[in-house]
């Protein structure tokens, strides 16, 4: 779970992931969207590759990159494992206040 934590950790990563969330997309459709080397582009999909946040599949000469939305929903739930999620009996309190 660490190197899901890690890869989230760059705002390039981040961005790239909400990029995904419209759909698939080819590796070359990155480049385009920043203004960075491609190498930089092609480390920072390793990055989310190597931590299952997205998947890949080759499609003739290009990488098409997929987000793999149940590695992020298993992240958000272990971090509301470690802050702790609000007591049914908390919440009416709130709800009533």
């Amino acid at each position: 779970m660490s190197n899901v934590f890690k890869a989230l950790s760059h705002p390039m990563r981040r961005e790239i992931l909400n990029l995904l969330k419209e759909g698939p997309k080819a590796s070359g459709d990155f480049a385009d969207a920043f203004d960075v080397s491609w190498p930089t582009v092609t480390s920072h999909l390793n990055v989310l590759r190597d931590a299952d946040l997205v998947t890949t599949e080759r499609q003739g000469t290009s990488i098409v990159y997929q987000l793999n939305a149940s590695v992020l929903e298993e992240a958000a739930l272990g971090l509301f494992d470690l802050i702790g999620k609000p007591q049914s009996s908390e919440i009416k309190g709130r709800e009533t206040s």
